[in-house]
């Protein structure tokens, strides 16, 4: 199966209830599988698109990338495919920490508040009990064009772009593993986000069809879109005191809404996204005392 590259906000959902410490860090590495049906589904009519696409690119017709467009549309949505990100996040107060990560071309910005549990460390641990917090997750990005599907040769004729702006709030509650999470932590909780899209096509040499021989170019569109999606997630960390090793999965179900294409057609696409990850997080200046 060929894997596109598309353009997905970061849904991999390692956090566990317990806030980073005020005034310490975490470093984090993790690498995710983006299993998606939406796209699944369109993946037989986008290939058999593209090569009649490009055998017949001096005479293109809306008729003859009707499945790849719609396909390509699935795709940038949510893609199937691997994702790498780097994180950092840092302890801001005693119940609240902030984040940065870098998801595979994204930016991503979150914060999160502890309503419930211990604020301490392993060398100042506090009550034992329950884990849990909220937290909130801003991230943009842009898309083009997937290379990875042999389609780089119709970008000149689609132009397709799209963007996204993605908020994601998740609710989180964890068991820890030895005093304050020294020997890691099994986590749990729900997700909810919402997505705001804008996409569009500026063809070259597209034409539309008419009955009785009539041919007219097709014109640039572009629109936009919002959809939410509802998740709930499983992660682990697993190691001691520095290094950990985090195993995570999530699942997702959206109704992405409906999408038209050269404001000629529309396309609703709905489907289930899984989001297993492996990762390794690393806690630094945990050992000093207040």
């Amino acid at each position: 199966m060929a894997v596109a590259s598309g353009c997905s906000t970061s849904r991999t959902i390692t956090a566990s209830g317990k806030v980073t410490p005020q005034g310490k860090f975490k470093l984090g590495y993790n690498s995710a599988f983006n299993v998606a049906t939406a796209p699944l589904a369109e993946i037989d009519d986008v290939t058999r698109a593209a090569v009649n696409a490009v055998k017949n690119r001096d005479s293109l017709y809306l008729e003859d990338v009707q499945p790849l467009t719609e396909g390509l549309l699935a795709y940038s949505l949510d893609p199937v495919g691997t994702s790498s990100e780097f994180y950092i996040r840092y302890g801001l107060a005693p119940r609240v920490d902030m984040g940065y990560k870098y998801a595979s071309g994204a930016h991503v910005l979150d914060a999160m508040y502890q309503f419930l549990g211990s604020t301490g460390t392993p060398a100042n641990p506090g009550p034992e009990g329950l884990y849990g917090s909220i937290g909130l997750q801003y991230s943009g990005q842009n898309a083009s064009l997937p290379s990875k599907l042999g389609l780089r040769t119709l970008s000149s004729i689609l132009n397709y772009e799209l963007s996204r702006k993605d908020i994601l709030i998740p609710l989180v509650f964890s068991y820890s593993l030895g005093p304050e999470e020294e020997v890691g932590n099994i986590s749990w909780g729900l997700v909810y986000s919402h997505s705001f899209i804008k996409y569009g096509f500026a063809p070259g040499k597209l034409f539309r069809k008419y009955a009785g021989n009539m041919v007219e170019k097709v014109n640039p569109f572009t629109n936009k879109e919002n959809y939410a999606s509802y998740g709930a997630f499983l992660n682990a960390k697993l190691g001691y005191k520095y290094a950990y090793v985090v195993p995570a999965i999530s699942i997702y179900y959206q109704n992405y809404g409906n999408y038209e294409i050269f404001g000629l057609q529309s396309r609703n696409y709905k489907g289930v996204t899984i989001v297993p990850s492996l990762g390794l997080q690393f806690n630094l200046g945990y050992d000093k005392r207040r």
